[in-house]
């Protein structure tokens, strides 16, 4: 693992994640996220040490907590019985840091899961913490924001179906990966729009807009990259290395994206009568109920 995916990865770790479950209305985490800096502190340790042993035992104690956080899903399916799309956003979320901390483990133990080049597995780590965790629940974040409309739920579907086609497409072939970024690419530009256009606009002082407008300017560029990069995995075409696309897309989607994003989050959560950012408080899944309600739906 590179030093610059390490640094990418500890800031998923021990920023982008805590922040992001403090966004999240579900009484089962206040326990995890008051133990979450200790597995934070022993999965950025683990980044550092040669693979081995120690390396693998510090990384096991990081899978453990994503595992722990994973298992909230169900709970909250079942509490909420809700399959509305910022609802299958929040689920993505809390399951996706387990995909990279299983490949985590794998790579610190020089064990090629799935037959998965070490490579591979090093920059699924990053990738799970922001386009699964991140930008799944700042999907869900805007989709409630937003309020009716069919863009915000499409936003909020489209992101989590998009990362986990691209994680079906590690075992299929470099099309289906393709198919996937595609679809995760148009979530997240939606994202951006709505963003940019409604909350941006919105936002109550300078610094949150300024966030807000710096993620969603951030999306439109990165994740053009992560079209070239998936394009030319297809079809043989030229397109960015790996190294290349961990210094601009991984770099620009951890800072750029995520890390301005939540701190915006943060910022609008002290001000309730915006967007009141506590988002995911659920509401019952109402079958009969248009995707523009449910949108629509106070929490």
């Amino acid at each position: 693992m590179t030093a610059l995916v390490a640094l990418i990865v500890m800031l998923g770790m021990c920023a982008v994640i805590p922040m992001g479950l403090a966004l999240i209305d579900e009484p089962g985490l206040r326990r995890l996220r008051r133990g979450w800096p200790v597995a934070a502190v022993a999965g950025s340790a683990a980044l550092w040490l040669p693979r081995g042993a120690a390396a693998t035992a510090l990384a096991t104690a990081y899978a453990l907590a994503t595992l722990a956080l994973a298992l909230h899903a169900p709970r909250r399916l079942l509490r909420t019985r809700s399959l509305a799309p910022r609802e299958i956003a929040v689920l993505t979320a809390l399951v996706t840091p387990a995909v990279a901390g299983t490949a985590l483990v794998a790579e610190r133990s020089g064990h090629q899961l799935f037959g998965f080049d070490l490579r591979i597995l090093s920059l699924t780590v990053p990738h799970f913490h922001f386009a699964g965790f991140a930008a799944a629940l700042v999907a869900g974040l805007v989709c409630r924001a937003a309020g009716p409309g069919r863009a915000g739920p499409l936003a909020a579907l489209s992101v989590p179906v998009g990362t986990l086609l691209v994680l079906a497409g590690y075992f299929v072939d470099d099309w289906a990966e393709l198919a996937g970024a595609v679809v995760l690419t148009a979530g997240m530009w939606l994202v951006a729009l709505l963003t940019w256009r409604d909350l941006r606009t919105t936002a109550p002082d300078r610094t949150t807009r300024a966030l807000l407008g710096v993620s969603a300017a951030v999306l439109l560029a990165t994740m053009l990259l992560a079209l070239s990069w998936a394009l030319g995995e297809a079809t043989g075409i030229p397109h960015p290395t790996l190294a290349w696309m961990a210094a601009t897309h991984g770099l620009g989607n951890a800072l750029g994206f995520a890390l301005c994003a939540l701190l915006a989050w943060r910022r609008l959560r002290a001000h309730p009568s915006t967007h009141r950012p506590t988002a995911h408080r659920p509401t019952p899944y109402r079958p009969t109920a248009s995707a523009t309600e449910e949108a629509g739906t106070p929490a």
